[in-house]
């Protein structure tokens, strides 16, 4: 299974989760004495979240979760860069962020708080030139803990940004789920600075062997790959996962143009291989069977 965000431990994680909704009024619960805290707001303001760091959150805060007010009859964003540097400041446990329709064209990468190790945006607007850091040295130097990333259903990312993220941090799980602008060049060119990944998936991603090959080539520590929906995938580009030597999982789910003599090639040139799934290639019973016991070790 790949991990989409870091475990959260039900002992010492405290969070804080706030949504902008249809309700009316703002509702609060917080469990202070125990060892998690959590904040729920079916709507929340400016001033509100504001109110909330000052007197409550600070030194707790470990995990940051925020609906923003993308598709909402509301346009008005309550993220703001003084916000996200006092939490930066206050708040030097955060290190999981979850921002959802959120609009971060206005908000400059440098304000994210540089504590991250990890963060996850779905469905959110982001400039043109982001993930990148600002040529001032008196500037935070990005996210230089950030580990895990997920990206979902965001259309402005692009091979730029998956190269300003990938040659300043140190990723080891990464998740593109609909980035349609990412292309076969921008993974040639950010592969070689995420050496140190060892979970990818690609979901809803127009990629190709090429994409694959370089792959392939350069992360060699990769545990878990997933190719989800992605545009082409054929026995030429499978072939270049046999150089994948850690690979404990593999998850091909789409309408490849796969043959079984071909996947079970590459699957047993895996030594650490434990984990196939093969959903959605359009295979016979018979041809699963076959591709079964010829990788006994493996689980289907």
């Amino acid at each position: 299974m790949i991990p989409e965000a870091i475990p959260e431990s039900q002992d010492h994680v405290r969070g804080m989760e706030a949504g902008e909704g249809q309700g009316e009024n703002a509702t609060a619960s917080c469990c202070r004495g125990g060892a998690k805290c959590f904040v729920a707001c079916s709507q929340l303001s400016s001033r509100i979240l504001w109110h909330l760091l000052r007197q409550y959150l600070r030194n707790s805060l470990r995990v940051l979760k925020v609906r923003g007010a993308l598709y909402s009859m509301r346009k008005h964003e309550f993220l703001s860069p003084a916000l996200l540097q006092a939490l930066g400041k206050q708040c030097p446990s955060l290190y999981h962020l979850c921002l959802t329709q959120a609009d971060l064209r206005r908000l400059p990468y440098d304000c994210i708080p540089s504590s991250l190790k990890s963060m996850k945006l779905s469905q959110c607007e982001i400039p043109v030139v982001w993930f990148q850091r600002s040529a001032s040295p008196e500037t935070p130097r990005g996210l230089p803990q950030l580990q895990h990333l997920m990206i979902h259903n965001v259309s402005a990312f692009s091979d730029q940004h998956l190269l300003n993220i990938s040659s300043q941090t140190s990723l080891r799980t990464l998740t593109l789920s609909g980035t349609y602008r990412l292309t076969d060049a921008g993974i040639q060119r950010a592969a070689p600075y995420l050496e140190d990944l060892e979970c990818l998936a690609l979901r809803k991603c127009v990629i190709t062997d090429a994409a694959v090959h370089f792959i392939g080539r350069h992360m060699k520590q990769l545990r878990s790959l997933e190719f989800s929906n992605t545009c082409s995938l054929t026995d030429a580009g499978l072939a270049c996962l046999a150089a994948l030597k850690c690979l404990e999982t593999l998850r091909l789910q789409s309408r490849f143009k796969l043959s079984p003599d071909a996947i079970v090639a590459v699957c047993q040139a895996l030594p650490q291989l434990r984990n196939l799934n093969l959903d959605g290639i359009d295979f016979e019973d018979q041809t699963i069977h076959k591709i079964q016991a010829s990788l006994p070790n493996c689980r289907f």
